[in-house]
């Protein structure tokens, strides 16, 4: 029945002399004040660094402001600082409440539709536009603004280019580069009517264990330092230039500010317990070159400091990031952050206003806040001077962007040129960005470059698959349900190799289970992290597990077939066994769209010599063991692996010495069945009645129609899934077979929102890999608990093995069923060890 529950491994020595050479201090120096000292003592804004702003104000700027707002409504300005989601406003809405600006969250697009063709994000533009400029009601048609995630490249819109994420950037560290990338991501973005890029990201990220790791650029803040000015400068322009934040330029966002990356055990949106002294020199190094470099908006964090929520931490926002870095911009929130600052929800938050953010991301919350942001104006709550002191400074942002003399987005230069989407010479930048970003770990006997006419078999779940390559925020926010069709101007890492090696003799099998019929002469084995973005990506240690790229590696070597490992992660991770069971390693991160700039370096050219090089370094130390999630370079104790810095090239002695397989790895993520709504790992969600259909995105519907998922937003973005029963269905978690008879004690444990069940019966069971199924009967604990709220029950495992089902060939250790009308909020579903859920 339901119930209520409420030591490091030997050295392996060559890896970290080899990095040696790489200086110690390579990160500014810190006060040694504790963390527990600086809690009590807040934020001294004299302390941080001062900075005039790269602006100089136009006079006849400032006087239209000022004339502007003369005559707007309270209501048209209150309507400037609410950004709703797409998916949650219509163009009607947005001329009604004067909404200053709209944005998509990754998990929106028009008609609904992540795959939608370009065409409709620019018609959808041109409706927003049509609407907020539209003064036949007497107001004053101030132009709404668009902004969108467009993190690695404009990865929201089928055929964009998608260059590699953050982490791989960072490794190439090549900061002209980055200013290509800028350029390009502006174009492609202007193409499809867009104003606003929320990036980049300057986290500088100081635990793997954080599911955003791959969206920082190092653990070292002088490579986010240098990287931060240049791409906001291609995405921007110069100021004081004539093409700045236009032709060809648009808006950037400069996130989060501050500390995202340094959060206690990594977790997402949680709570930074550095000195003001770590926080300043480390955690914010990259904002002032950000806002020298002129960037226009800065979005506040998710996370705290010392327990206060930054979207209300007025000494951050307002004294230091405007008063003292001179931030002569705008501050914008993330996805209803301002509703977990103390006191406040998501449709009324006065103290996020008051301590400095101007515009409200709203995403499902706008309406609301709206009303409740015009009656705290009223009733003096929020000062008339602070919201005026919003509006103008959302309104000088749009006035340098010239949007209000811009036209239609359709009318714009580049507007319509889709063939700009993942154009030759932006897909070629794309490629050189892959070469420059792998990291060679180990390369015995010289098996890298594999010869140019040779047979490589292409093997790994990895091997041919862009959305796996591309990782997150791509298409979808978590990266999840695309296929290779869904990205026409893109190759994965098999077609590189097919294309290389075709064009000099040699060929390119692709065998993703890794079977041959003709023995090759090398095999090439990717495998590595499946998609993620966010909380969803947060880990427990960095273990890679399940480690199904090893089989294929070890039998290789069985086979005599020498082995190249191309591992695909959004961090660094505890791979030791594939490094011993591999001839060579390559850190290949998440390298987008461009797979085939993994076969330019691998493959040699005609002559036997290097075709490229490997340049890419580590910008985050490799961990020695699964544990070792905050190993950054100047720690006092810093012992990697590899260390900041390395990577090898061709021409270095390239062999590892064994190393260590004997770490206390935690199976873990192996009772993880769903986090945040989404399953975690190679677990999948399918929905069956009298068909069954596996569901992407958290979207999705069974075959008959009788249940159907969606994405539900509690505290934060999608964090739970909703589910809606018509007849007779039920809701799966599968996968391969997994064995959890290690695991004491152990009980299926599951947070969820009942909210109606009406007359159905509800069961949860589980089924084995001889579809052997059990099920138990929960309708009555399940009916008490409709309308209470969020509930965290168990079920003992044993309740199903008892009944014959096999707990250690498990294929599918979660079936929801109800035989009629109802509907659940699911939040999580995990395996727990030492559980009390009592009798079955």
């Amino acid at each position: 029945m339901l119930m209520t529950a409420c030591g490091p491994s030997e050295p392996a020595g060559e890896p970290q002399a080899a990095a040696e050479a790489e200086p110690a201090a390579t990160q500014p120096a810190v006060e040694t004040t504790t963390p527990v000292e600086q809690a009590g003592a807040g934020i001294d804004a004299d302390n941080w660094p001062a900075q005039s702003s790269p602006f100089q104000r136009d006079p006849a700027m400032e006087a239209e402001i000022e004339a502007l707002m003369a005559k707007m409504t309270l209501e048209e300005k209150v309507g400037q600082v609410i950004q709703p989601d797409i998916a949650s406003v219509t163009p009607a809405d947005v001329k009604k409440y004067h909404l200053g600006s709209v944005l998509n969250g990754g998990g929106s697009a028009p008609q609904g539709d992540l795959r939608i063709e370009p065409q409709a994000w620019l018609d959808l533009a041109d409706e927003f536009w049509d609407v907020s400029t539209d003064t036949s009601d007497g107001y004053l048609g101030i132009p709404a603004i668009w902004g969108t995630d467009a993190v690695h490249g404009h990865g929201n819109v089928t055929g964009a280019t998608l260059f590699p994420h953050n982490i791989g950037l960072g490794a190439a560290n090549d900061p002209e580069l980055m200013e290509r990338i800028g350029e390009i991501t502006a174009l492609e973005m202007l193409a499809t009517g867009m104003d606003w890029t929320f990036a980049p990201t300057i986290a500088v990220v100081r635990n793997d264990r954080w599911g955003r790791t791959y969206e920082g650029y190092s653990e070292d803040p002088r490579i986010v330092a240098e990287y931060a000015p240049r791409i906001i400068t291609g995405i921007q322009g110069r100021p004081g230039d004539d093409d700045f934040l236009r032709d060809g330029h648009m808006i950037a966002t400069a996130k989060h500010f501050v500390g995202d990356g340094g959060t206690v055990n990594g977790h997402d949106q949680g709570n930074n317990v550095a000195t003001e002294a770590e926080l300043r020199d480390i955690h914010a190094a990259g904002y002032p070159p950000a806002i020298a470099a002129g960037v226009q908006t800065v979005m506040a964090s998710f996370n705290s400091f010392h327990g206060r929520k930054l979207h209300g931490y007025d000494a951050l926002l307002t004294d230091v990031l405007v008063g003292r870095m001179g931030l002569d911009g705008f501050v914008v929130g993330d996805w209803n952050g301002h509703g977990q600052v103390a006191g406040c929800s998501n449709t009324a938050c006065a103290q996020s206003f008051n301590a400095g953010l101007d515009m409200f991301m709203a995403p499902d919350s706008w309406k609301g806040l709206y009303e409740n942001t015009l009656e705290q104006v009223r009733s003096g709550e929020i000062s008339m001077a602070r919201l005026d002191e919003a509006v103008a400074r959302i309104l000088r942002v749009k006035f340098r962007a010239d949007v209000f003399n811009a036209g239609r987005p359709s009318s714009r230069d580049r507007a319509g040129d889709f063939e700009l989407l993942g154009a030759p010479a932006h897909r070629a930048v794309a490629r050189e960005a892959v070469r420059k970003s792998l990291v060679l770990l180990k390369n015995a006997n010289g098996v890298l470059p594999i010869a140019a006419d040779a047979t490589v078999l292409v093997a790994g779940d990895g091997a041919h698959d862009i959305g796996k390559q591309s990782g997150g925020w791509t298409l979808s926010w978590q990266g999840t349900g695309n296929q290779n069709s869904d990205f026409p101007n893109a190759t994965s890492i098999y077609d590189g190799f097919a294309e290389v090696l075709a064009a000099n003799g040699g060929r390119a099998v692709l065998s993703e289970s890794g079977d041959w019929e003709e023995k090759p002469d090398v095999a090439v084995v990717v495998f590595g992290e499946d998609p993620y973005a966010e909380g969803v990506g947060d880990r427990k240690h960095v273990d890679y597990v399940p480690h199904d790229g090893l089989e294929l590696l070890r039998r290789f070597r069985e086979d005599g077939i020498p082995a190249v490992a191309v591992f695909l992660s959004g961090r660094p991770m505890y791979v030791n066994p594939e490094l011993n069971a591999s001839d060579a390693f390559v850190a290949a991160w998440l390298p987008g769209g461009e797979g085939a700039g993994i076969a330019d370096v691998l493959v040699a050219a005609a002559d036997g010599a290097p075709a490229h090089d490997f340049t890419g370094r580590l910008s985050f130390s490799w961990p020695r063991d699964p544990e070792q999630v905050e190993v950054n370079v100047g720690d006092a104790d810093y012992d990697p692996l590899f260390a900041y810095g390395f990577g090898l090239s061709y021409g270095d002695e390239g062999a590892l010495a064994a190393l260590p397989e004997d770490a206390d790895t935690v199976a873990a993520n192996i009772g993880e069945l769903m986090a945040f709504g989404d399953p975690v790992g190679t677990w999948e969600l399918a929905l069956q009645d009298d068909g069954r259909n596996r569901v992407h995105d958290s979207r999705g519907a069974s075959h008959g129609g009788n249940v159907s998922v969606q994405p539900f937003d509690d505290e934060v973005q999608e964090d739970a899934l909703r589910v809606t029963w018509t007849g007779p269905a039920a809701l799966v978690i599968e996968g391969p077979s997994r064995d959890f008879t290690g695991m004491q004690g152990a009980a299926l444990e599951i947070t969820f929102s009942m909210q109606s069940l009406g007359d159905a019966n509800m069961s949860v069971g589980m089924h084995d890999g001889s579809y052997k199924f059990r099920e138990m009967d929960v309708s009555g604990p399940a009916a008490g608990m409709v309308g209470q709220g969020w509930q965290t029950q168990q079920i003992d495992l044993a309740c199903f093995g008892g009944q014959g089902v096999t707990l250690s060939d498990l294929t599918a250790p979660f079936v929801l069923t109800a035989t009629g009308p109802a509907e659940v909020l699911l939040k999580s579903v995990r395996v727990v060890e030492n559980a009390a859920a009592g009798d079955c």
